[in-house]
C-alpha cells in the first residue's frame, strides 16, 4: 500500500521531475535555429526562478470540522496543509499555468489536498465535502494543459484537492475477454509495468505519459501515439466508476449496449464535473511480438498529408501514423545530436541523393510509421505502406529515426521549461477535422497566428505534424513559440486565440485531445452549439446540483445553489 508521502509529483514550477531538464549543447544545430527563427539565443543562461520561499500562498481556509472529518476518511497521515503541497495541486501544466507559477501568481489554491487508497474513502472525503459545502478538484498526475485543475479565484468555500496517487494498482485481468480492472490513480509506467509481468499492454501512450493517470486519461478524452491500432481511451475504456454525490456511478463492462445515452461516455472527457473516477475497465492486448517504427520522407507536406490519408482507407493498419510539416522537419533535424562517422556520411549521401531527385530540401517532411504484432504481419504491413509511400513520391529511411523519434517522444515539454528560463514562450494546440478540410485548416491556421506575431511585435514560428488517423480524417497537432516581452501572457492569449479561432472558422474542434478545461471554454458553444452546451449545463446541475464538483470547468462558473 503506497502511503502519500511515497506519492511522486511533478516540480511546481515545471515540467516532470527535478533533476531532469533539457540541454541543448550536444545539438549543435538547435542554436542557430532557434536564433535564427524566433530570434531568441539560447546559448546565454537562463534566468533564475523564483524561490518557492518567496511565494505569497494563503493560508489554508478549511474549517477544523472539514479537516477532522477528512482525517477520518482517510487516515490523518494522508490529509496536507502544507504551502508545497498546496501549490503543486493548484495548476496543471499549460503554458499559462507555468507563466503565473514562475511570478508567484496564486489567487486561490486549494486549502487542503487529501490522498485515499481506495474507493470507500473517496466516498467518505466527497460526504465530508457535501457535509462541510466545500469543493472538490480531483487530482491525478496534474499533466493537465487545459486549466482543467485551476481554483476559481471566486470560490469562497473550502476547497479540496483529492490526489488519486495511491490508488495505482491493477486490480484484475480477465484474461479470456482481454480487459483489465485498473485504479484510476495509476500513472502510465506502472500501468504498463503491472500489466507486462503478465504479458499484456495497454497500448496508450500520451505525451504525458510519464506523469499521467489512468483515471486523467479518462477525464479528459485521451489520446496517444498508437491510437491508430488501440483507438483513443474512449474506445479503450469499456466501464467506469465514479463517486457523485448520493451514489457511486457503475458501468458494465460489455462490448456494446443498447441503454439509451451512454452514462459511459458522459463520464468521458468530464474533467471532475461529473464525481471522482476511482476504476477503469479498459481493452488490453497481448504484448506483440515484434514492434518497428520507420522512418520516411515525402517531397512536400501535401505528399505526406495525401499519403496519410491513402494509408488510412487502404488495407494497412499501422500503429503509428505521423508526418511533420516542412517546418516541424527543419525543427526536428535542428535537435539531433551531432552525427559522426558513418552516420553522418549517410545523412550528407542522402541529402545529395535528394537533390539529384529534384527535391527541395528546405519543403521536404519527415515521417513516423509504427507497426506492430507478428513478424509476418508487420512485414505484410510494411509492404502495403512501401507502396503507398512510393505512390506519393515519398521515401523510407530506415530504423534509426524511429528509433530516436521512441527514444524522445516523452522529452518535449522539457523544451518547453529551457525556452521559458530563457524568455521564449512555448504552447501548442491540437485539433482535428475532416481529410478534406486538413489543408485548408492548416494553411488558415498558420497565416492567422503569423498575423497574431505581427500584432504584438515578435518574430514567432509556427510549426505542425499530423497525429492519429481516423476514417474521416486526423489530428493536427500545432506547436508555436516566440521570444516575449513584459506581459507575457497578454502576448500568448494574442496568438493562442488565433489559432484556436482559426479551428472554429474551419470546422474543426477547439481540441483533439487536451481538453477543454477553463482554456478552451470560451469556445465550447461554437464548436457543440448552444444547445449542446445548456445540455451539458443540465447534465452537470443534475448530478451535482451545489457545484461542489470542480466547478468552473468545461462550462462557467455559476453562483453555487441555494
Amino acid at each position: 500500500m503506497t502511503g502519500s508521502e511515497n506519492v511522486s509529483h511533478m516540480k511546481w514550477w515545471g515540467w516532470g521531475v527535478e533533476g531532469v531538464a533539457f540541454d541543448h549543447r550536444d545539438k549543435p544545430a538547435l542554436a542557430p535555429f532557434v536564433l535564427a527563427n524566433v530570434g531568441l539565443d539560447i546559448d546565454r543562461p537562463g534566468r533564475p526562478r523564483k524561490d518557492f520561499a518567496d511565494l505569497a500562498v494563503q493560508d489554508p481556509l478549511a474549517p477544523p470540522d472539514l479537516l477532522t472529518s477528512l482525517q477520518k476518511a482517510v487516515g490523518p497521515d494522508h490529509v496536507h496543509v502544507d504551502a508545497m503541497q498546496r501549490v503543486v495541486h493548484t495548476y496543471g501544466k499549460s503554458l499559462r499555468d507555468l507563466l503565473r507559477l514562475r511570478v508567484g501568481d496564486l489567487p486561490r489554491v486549494p486549502d487542503v489536498v487529501v490522498y485515499p487508497v481506495d474507493e470507500q474513502e473517496v466516498v467518505a472525503v466527497l460526504d465530508a465535502i457535501l457535509a462541510a459545502d466545500a469543493v472538490l478538484i480531483p487530482f491525478g498526475g496534474g499533466s493537465n494543459i487545459a486549466g482543467s485543475l485551476e481554483p476559481s479565484a471566486q470560490e469562497a468555500r473550502p476547497i479540496v484537492s483529492l490526489d488519486t496517487g495511491r490508488m495505482n494498482s491493477v486490480l484484475d485481468i480477465d484474461e479470456q475477454s482481454g480487459v483489465a480492472r485498473i485504479q484510476a490513480g495509476a500513472q502510465g509506467p506502472a500501468i504498463e509495468e503491472q500489466l507486462g509481468l503478465r504479458g499484456w499492454t495497454l497500448g496508450h501512450f500520451p505525451d504525458s505519459f510519464t506523469h499521467s493517470t489512468l483515471g486523467g486519461w479518462v477525464a479528459t478524452r485521451s489520446s496517444g501515439m498508437q491510437s491508430d491500432k488501440y483507438g483513443d481511451i474512449a474506445d479503450i475504456t469499456r466501464a467506469v466508476r465514479v463517486v457523485q454525490p448520493g451514489g457511486t456511478l457503475v458501468t458494465r463492462p460489455v462490448p456494446s449496449t443498447s441503454t439509451g445515452p451512454s452514462v459511459r461516455e458522459m463520464v468521458l472527457g468530464s474533467e471532475g464535473r461529473l464525481g471522482v473516477i476511482t476504476e477503469v475497465t479498459v481493452q488490453v492486448h497481448r504484448i506483440p511480438q515484434e514492434r518497428l517504427i520507420l522512418g520516411y520522407l515525402f517531397p512536400t507536406w501535401e505528399d505526406g498529408l495525401e499519403a496519410m490519408r491513402a494509408i488510412s482507407e487502404s488495407d494497412a493498419a499501422p500503429s503509428v501514423t505521423r508526418v511533420s510539416d516542412a517546418r516541424e522537419t527543419a525543427f526536428s533535424f535542428a535537435t539531433r545530436k551531432q552525427s559522426r562517422g558513418v552516420q553522418s556520411l549517410k545523412s550528407s549521401a542522402l541529402r545529395k541523393m535528394l537533390t539529384r531527385k529534384g527535391w527541395d530540401l528546405s519543403s521536404m517532411c519527415l515521417s513516423f510509421i509504427g507497426y506492430e504484432g507478428s513478424s509476418t504481419h508487420v512485414a505484410a504491413q510494411r509492404k502495403a505502406v512501401r507502396s503507398i509511400v512510393k505512390k506519393h513520391g515519398g521515401l523510407g529511411i530506415g530504423r534509426g529515426p524511429g528509433e530516436l523519434y521512441d527514444q524522445k517522444k516523452f522529452d518535449t515539454p522539457y523544451i518547453r521549461d529551457f525556452l521559458l528560463d530563457r524568455g521564449a514562450v512555448a504552447d501548442v494546440s491540437e485539433t482535428s477535422a475532416a481529410w478534406s478540410e486538413l489543408l485548408p485548416l492548416y494553411r488558415h491556421t498558420v497565416r492567422a497566428a503569423g498575423q497574431a506575431f505581427d500584432r504584438i511585435g515578435v518574430q514567432g514560428w509556427i510549426m505542425c505534424h499530423l497525429s492519429h488517423s481516423y476514417h474521416s480524417g486526423a489530428c493536427l497537432y500545432f506547436t508555436f513559440a516566440f521570444k516575449h516581452g513584459a506581459d507575457a501572457i497578454a502576448q500568448y492569449d494574442e496568438v493562442k486565440v488565433a489559432v484556436q479561432q482559426s479551428f472554429m472558422d474551419r470546422m474543426a474542434t477547439l481540441s483533439h485531445h487536451h481538453a477543454v478545461g477553463i482554456e478552451h471554454a470560451r469556445w465550447l458553444a461554437q464548436d457543440i452549439s448552444g444547445p449542446g452546451v445548456v445540455m451539458l449545463e443540465g447534465v452537470f446541475a443534475a448530478v451535482d446540483p451545489g457545484q461542489h464538483l470542480n466547478p468552473g470547468t468545461i462550462v462557467p462558473w455559476r453562483e453555487p445553489r441555494g
